[in-house]
């Protein structure tokens, strides 16, 4: 079961960083009419969130910068951001080490149970790394649609 996760999460975020090498710092910084939020805050916030699950809600170091929580935790926006983000380039580059760190840690260990139950905001209670692995799989799928059509509204603009 472990290498199965580890292969989606690897798909998961290929696709991701993917959907990311044709975007312009420009494009990742401009938000679509309409929304609260950019392509940059989209790569930021699921680089956050998965930190926070496979790391910090397992008890262990996450590897989180300063100014992260302020530019990409749950109700963050760049219309709210006091400093400047880091590029789309480093974020890409953060995004394609995760997955090993990830798999590094916890292979083989899956079942561990977390420190403290987390439930997330769609109401599923999380209990063990695997379960918070595993959900952010659908996280990040969220996520990587919204990725997919920001881009498509930057184009048209």
């Amino acid at each position: 079961m472990s290498a199965y996760l580890f292969e989606q999460l690897a798909f998961v975020r290929g696709q991701t960083v993917k959907a990311l090498q044709d975007v312009s710092e420009a494009q990742a910084a401009a938000v679509p009419a309409g929304f609260r939020n950019s392509v940059l805050w989209q790569a930021g916030h699921i680089y956050f969130v998965q930190e926070r699950f496979a790391f910090s809600a397992q008890g262990r170091e996450a590897e989180i910068p300063e100014g992260f929580a302020a530019w990409f935790a749950p109700g963050s926006s760049p219309a709210t951001w006091a400093d400047r983000p880091p590029a789309l380039a480093e974020l890409t580059e953060m995004l394609r080490d995760q997955t090993k760190r990830i798999v590094d840690t916890w292979d083989g260990r899956l079942h561990e149970g977390a420190p403290k139950p987390y439930t997330t905001s769609t109401g599923i209670t999380l209990t063990a790394t695997d379960a918070f692995l595993n959900f952010t799989l659908y996280h990040e799928g969220m996520h990587f649609q919204a990725i997919k059509m920001y881009k498509g509204l930057l184009a048209k603009a």
